[in-house]
């Protein structure tokens, strides 16, 4: 039987299993071989040796356009970007993943426009695992779909999904931590409603952990566990992109509109041909990439106010070391902050203090 079809009589079982208290554990243990053969034909898929599927990440966040073939990225792409990607009204035009640069207030954003996905790419039809794998990296996700196929999207998030990418969440607060005796101790700060402690321990058996400590900071479900105990999984935000909406009228835009608040996600109306909402659509892209600014200030002179660093909120001074040279980490001595994230004007902080929008931030470096 190969990994094709142990996973399509998986998820049949799992179906096809009533789920209540007597069968919670076996459907864990179901779930958690499930995750472990998608994860090993995935693996069995890469090394095709795709051209183009391996980008190199630059800018100050990397987006990738994820969608069906013909909705539109490699337009979206050109008029967001300096790239020149090929465009034509047949699928498949895009046989790489292309890269371009979109400058918008100050911070420059790679858009990478990927192939066209199809269902079943996590599974690796149309070399989908290898254009997925790709996207892994992406600060951001844009799920571009046209006015006529607003189906696709529940399809792009479960090929994502199947291949690690948990869209619009934040990872658990589970910590797992393996001994070499003792069995497995659960602990939780708050009532588990999805989980108990048989079910953790099945799960855990199924990945060969049979000793371990675990603490559950919330309220959990099954697949959330396994993505913890799996260990690869990659917490990515979206938005969705509706393109050609100069293609319909203002009653089927409503009908449009009504069907993605249903959908629940973030979306913009576009046409990457007519450029119409384009510059709406790079203020949401800079939004939810949660960028800050940071204003240097070299010792013993005035904050360089002019021509803010643009980094992502969260970051720390060893990130703005990281992105200034990469000699400033190990020759770091210490820092200046003044603003939102210090105590006090001028607070001297270490690599790991967390910096906050607007702060000035001055570098001590030891002398080579």
């Amino acid at each position: 039987m190969s990994i094709e079809e142990e996973i399509r009589k998986l998820e049949e079982e799992i179906k096809n299993t009533p789920y209540n208290k007597a069968t919670q554990k076996h459907i864990a243990k179901l779930k958690a071989k499930l995750a472990k053969l998608r994860e090993k034909a995935q693996s069995s898929k890469k090394g095709g040796g795709g051209k183009g599927y391996a980008v190199k990440k630059s800018g100050d966040a990397t987006v990738a356009l994820v969608g069906f073939p013909s909705v539109g990225k490699s337009t979206l792409l050109n008029k967001l970007t300096n790239a020149e990607s090929e465009t034509g009204e047949y699928a498949f035009t895009t046989l790489t993943i292309i890269p371009g640069i979109m400058e918008y207030k100050g911070a420059k954003i790679q858009i990478l426009d990927a192939p066209g996905i199809i269902e079943g790419a996590s599974s690796g039809k149309g070399r989908g695992t290898e254009v997925l794998a790709a996207v892994r990296s992406a600060d951001l996700i844009l799920l571009t779909v046209d006015v006529f196929s607003l189906e696709h999207l529940p399809i792009i998030e479960k090929e994502l999904y199947n291949v690690g990418i948990r869209l619009d969440k934040k990872k658990p607060d589970v910590k797992i931590v393996v001994k070499d005796r003792g069995g497995i101790n659960v602990s939780s700060t708050v009532p588990l409603t999805k989980l108990d402690k048989e079910t953790i321990e099945a799960i855990l058996n199924e990945y060969k952990i049979h000793n371990a400590d675990v603490i559950i900071r919330e309220d959990i479900s099954v697949e959330e566990f396994i993505d913890v105990v799996a260990g690869n999984r990659v917490y990515i935000p979206s938005l969705v992109v509706v393109n050609k909406v100069d293609l319909i009228d203002e009653e089927y835009k409503k009908y449009l509109e009504e069907k993605l608040k249903e959908y629940g996600k973030d979306y913009v109306f576009v046409s990457g041909n007519k450029e119409i909402n384009l510059d709406l659509l790079k203020e949401k892209i800079y939004n939810k990439l949660g960028f800050i600014k940071i204003y240097l200030k070299p010792q013993g002179k005035k904050p360089d106010f002019d021509e803010p660093l643009i980094i992502r909120k969260g970051a720390t001074v060893k990130d703005v070391c990281e992105k200034l040279h990469r000699d400033f980490v190990k020759n770091f001595r210490y820092a200046l902050v003044w603003g939102k994230s210090a105590k006090h004007p001028g607070q001297r902080v270490g690599l790991d203090h967390k910096l906050e929008d607007e702060d000035i931030l001055t570098i001590v470096i030891k002398r080579t």
